[in-house]
């Protein structure tokens, strides 16, 4: 990646994608249980999070760029009230993965 005339990274350029494509996202089984089980997401988010992919199947999720951000908004405010610091430290891994994937792609017209 290339650095900034001040020494940060600059961003990568986003991939443009349709508003209604939905981009994969790999999920292991903790991070599955992690939204499952601690989060107040809705099930139009965590329905498919409840079919657990047999073995050798892929374990890619899909989601649109608006329904990973509504699940990132859920999983940020779970790792900002979590009294347990392996939660909150395990939800705040969790939270960076989305906002990275949301960051590489955008479904804005220029």
């Amino acid at each position: 990646m290339p650095a900034s005339p001040k020494g940060f990274l600059a961003a990568p350029e986003r991939k443009r994608i349709r508003p209604d494509e939905k981009l994969p996202f790999d999920l292991n089984d903790r991070e599955r249980e992690l939204i499952l089980r601690h989060t107040f997401a809705g099930d139009s988010l965590t329905g498919r999070l409840r079919i657990v992919p047999r073995a050798g199947e892929s374990t890619a999720y899909r989601f649109t760029l608006d329904e990973l951000d509504e699940l990132a908004g859920y999983v940020a405010a779970e790792a900002n009230h979590a009294k347990d610091k392996k939660l909150k430290k395990h939800l705040a891994r969790l939270f960076d993965r989305i906002w990275l994937l949301l960051e590489s792609y955008t479904d804005e017209d220029e």
